[in-house]
């Protein structure tokens, strides 16, 4: 049996809508629909506009041409100039727990970020058990000007 082959590239325009699906799937999955969540922002349809922009980067996950999950890294919103956020990294079920979120933060170093700040929800237990494993430490509160007030659970890890 041949190993299944995993490619993390930049987004393409052509990928927006399998992005918005694949987030909205998942988010959808783990109950973070309504006010407060990510599943609202007007960027989840123009993925790639939205990252179009100096110190931003969003990628998909694809196996076999497929795309199977995505992530991005920008600006955090209300922040200082040298804290990124980890964005929309969503990855169906397959994808999840091999690794693949540490190579989105290779990209943050190399965006020249020194700290990458996520929100996520305590219920995601898997998410949380990797955050804390690749190194972020959990934060009392949240940072920055996000918009999601329905997130429970902050972290931040040193680059």
């Amino acid at each position: 049996m041949v190993a299944q082959q995993y490619q993390l590239r930049k987004l393409q325009a052509k990928d927006n809508a399998i992005v918005a699906k694949i987030i909205r799937q998942v988010m959808t999955e783990f109950l973070c629909v309504g006010d407060g969540y990510s599943i609202n922002d007007a960027e989840v349809d123009d993925m790639h506009t939205a990252y179009a922009r100096e110190k931003a980067a969003f990628f998909v996950l694809t196996r076999e041409e497929e795309v199977i999950g995505c992530g991005g890294i920008a600006a955090l919103e209300g922040g200082s100039g040298s804290i990124c956020e980890l964005k929309k990294m969503y990855f169906l079920p397959e994808a999840r727990a091999k690794g693949h979120g540490r190579r989105l933060l290779k990209a943050a170093r190399e965006l020249g970020y020194k700290t990458c700040y996520l929100e996520t929800v305590n219920r995601m237990e898997a998410a949380n058990k990797l955050y804390q494993k690749m190194g972020f430490k959990k934060l009392v509160g949240n940072m920055g000007d996000t918009g999601h007030g329905a997130c429970d659970t902050f972290y931040a890890l040193d680059l």
